[in-house]
């Protein structure tokens, strides 16, 4: 099961607490470990977590210093860990504006990891999804001009095979945290017969208990992809 989770409400569950923002972030990283550690006990093989989109730039300047700040010390504190627990990490997003000591903690990251077989972790870092969209299509393009693919021949399948995820399976369920009713340009491709859970509680308080009753609800709905089925019988996954 490929599950997508937008981490919302990490500002909004401290500043309800009278702290800095930047505390509720920093809550929301320790949710993060807790939550990854406990995917294989929950059938889910691949997590695919959006850590900070395309438009979190326009926050203000010590927020995003502060969130940068916190995601070194995810890279180089986890590291070994997630190493040890044969997780493989992927990088979803386009990386050319982060600064350059995170793109080597995150190669490091996802260099050491690659071969692993257990969890599939995609970590979505200056992330949006129709930028993922824009470059796919730039990608293609150059191919084509350079006589390498027959534009007739471009399908579904042609463009997956040039997205961030490609070679993985479309995410099952995509949870958000925190009330918020939109899927704030996360995985637009890919979501296409996603299922949904929007939560009230904020990332924060975003739980394994939680993750498990989200996920038992998930798995009694009914999946058709556009059938009509009998009742009661639902497309395999």
């Amino acid at each position: 099961m490929h599950v997508g989770i937008i981490m919302d409400g990490n500002g909004r569950w401290a500043t309800r607490r009278g702290l800095a923002r930047l505390i509720g972030h920093k809550r929301g990283a320790q949710q993060v470990k807790k939550i990854v550690k406990s995917c294989p006990d929950l059938g889910v093989d691949t997590l695919t977590l959006y850590a900070f989109s395309t438009e979190n730039w326009k926050r203000a300047a010590h927020e995003v210093a502060g969130l940068m700040k916190l995601f070194r010390g995810y890279l180089a504190n986890n590291l070994v860990e997630l190493h040890g627990k044969n997780v493989r990490v992927r990088f979803l997003g386009d990386p050319a504006p982060l600064p350059d000591d995170i793109l080597k903690l995150m190669d490091n990251l996802a260099t050491l990891t690659h071969d692993n077989t257990g969890l599939n972790l995609n970590i979505a870092i200056n992330y949006g999804g129709r930028d993922e969209l824009v470059r796919a299509a730039k990608a293609i393009t150059r191919e084509a001009i350079a006589g390498r693919l027959d534009v007739d021949s471009i399908s579904e399948d042609t463009i997956s095979a040039f997205l961030d995820t490609n070679g993985q399976k479309d995410p099952d369920l995509i949870i958000r945290t925190a009330g918020e009713l939109r899927l704030s340009n996360f995985m637009t491709w890919q979501s296409a017969y996603s299922e949904f859970a929007f939560l009230e509680e904020s990332w924060p308080e975003f739980s394994p208990e939680i993750f498990a009753q989200t996920l038992q609800n998930f798995r009694q709905r009914t999946r058709q992809f556009g059938a009509v089925l009998p009742k009661g019988a639902s497309i395999a996954e």
